[in-house]
């Protein structure tokens, strides 16, 4: 990218880069977990001595395969996921000794079943709501069951202290990856959103985490500087931009242009790409399991009901960064997604008195011209 700290390359290609990387760690003898959902606890995966990968899933190069056995009519994220597993497209599939999903929604949980033909899957049952004892303790049984069956699988121990210094670091990661985020905060900011969202999803294929938290905080304090120096990458007249609702990754980059390339910034994302998962800490000063159950239940993704932590995270957002709008990015055939969003824009309209618009979209690039077309009306309206 141009006149950027080279840095923010290294995030971008992180992905690419990662394959050899995966490989490589594979011949030096370690186990491979991979993974979908930031409900999946990455600290047991990383405590049992294996590394944790997010599998391809964000790309509509593989969905006319996955079409051959799944419906047409379901979520490209989904389709996505399957398509680079029965086509061998994803390397961090191929690599992956185990794969660990979760019941965030039935679509994934059927697909779930054809992954276990071709790679042993584990598969989470998590609770779909928050309150209350007894989803506590089952999602807690839930992280139990995950830590015994890595512990048969690799042969390996997984102590208390192993949970907690995998906590530790995951933390520090957040805390980086948080002081990062927050640079959207800055009235221009010195980033825009895409290189925001390429940061983030960069971030996920960067394993040795005292480096990546290393290369974050050199890539804030870069930022900064020129932005001290006078330079504006962002006007400050530009309309400044929450987006919510599904995971994003390069196909979904054309809702980011189409906002910066008609007066808009994008400074925040809600999503689980962006602050949902990291914008809470695991408590170190409790018992680790404990500790666990809570931060992970809590993710306000649209699967829980009521997601009450999703409008509570929403409210603090428009206020900390000073919001013109709020874009709600709907995956077609999420439904949970798509049923919350009259919820959204109830609060996001009477609550805060803000203008809010959804877009329901899929990975081809066949509804660039349409998104272009209402994204610009919307940030006209600002």
């Amino acid at each position: 990218m141009k006149d950027l700290p080279k840095i923010f390359d290294d995030f971008s290609e992180s992905r690419k880069k990662g394959f050899i990387t995966i490989k490589n760690l594979k011949d030096e003898g370690r186990k491979v977990v991979g993974t979908f959902c930031t409900y999946t606890p990455w600290e047991i995966i990383t405590a049992s001595g294996a590394v944790a990968v997010s599998l391809c899933a964000k790309s509509d190069e593989t969905i006319p395969d996955a079409e051959k056995h799944l419906p047409r009519n379901l979520c490209p994220l989904i389709k996505s996921s399957y398509g680079f597993a029965i086509t061998d497209k994803c390397p961090y599939f191929y690599f992956s000794d185990l794969i660990v999903g979760e019941t965030t929604c039935d679509g994934k949980k059927k697909m779930y079943e054809y992954l276990g033909e071709i790679k042993n899957v584990h598969v989470m049952q998590l609770p779909q709501t928050y309150k209350g004892e007894d989803s506590y303790r089952l999602w807690k049984n839930e992280i139990f069951k995950l830590k015994d069956m890595l512990e048969k699988e690799f042969n390996v121990e997984i102590t208390e202290e192993k949970i907690k210094d995998a906590i530790k670091i995951r933390n520090k990661e957040r805390l980086a990856l948080k002081e990062f985020y927050e640079l959207g905060k800055m009235c221009p900011p010195p980033i825009t959103g895409l290189e925001m969202l390429r940061v983030l999803n960069g971030a996920t294929f960067k394993w040795d985490k005292e480096v990546e938290i290393s290369e974050l905080n050199e890539l804030i304090k870069e930022s900064k500087a020129k932005y001290e120096d006078g330079e504006r990458k962002v006007s400050p007249k530009a309309k400044r931009i929450l987006i919510t609702g599904c995971p994003m990754g390069d196909a979904t980059e054309k809702i980011v242009n189409a906002i910066e390339e008609n007066g808009g910034v994008v400074v925040c994302y809600e999503n689980c790409t962006g602050v949902k998962e990291i914008s809470k800490l695991v408590n170190e000063d409790i018992d680790p399991f404990d500790a666990l159950a809570d931060k992970y239940l809590n993710i306000g993704c649209s699967c829980m009901t009521p997601n009450d932590n999703r409008i509570s995270l929403l409210s603090e957002l428009v206020e900390d960064y000073k919001v013109d709008g709020v874009i709600d990015v709907i995956l077609q055939a999420c439904h949970t997604y798509s049923v919350e969003s009259y919820n959204i824009k109830r609060f996001i309209n009477e609550n805060k008195n803000m203008p809010y618009m959804s877009i329901e979209t899929d990975y081809s690039q066949t509804d660039v011209g349409q998104i272009k077309t209402r994204i610009a009306a919307f940030i006209e309206m600002l």
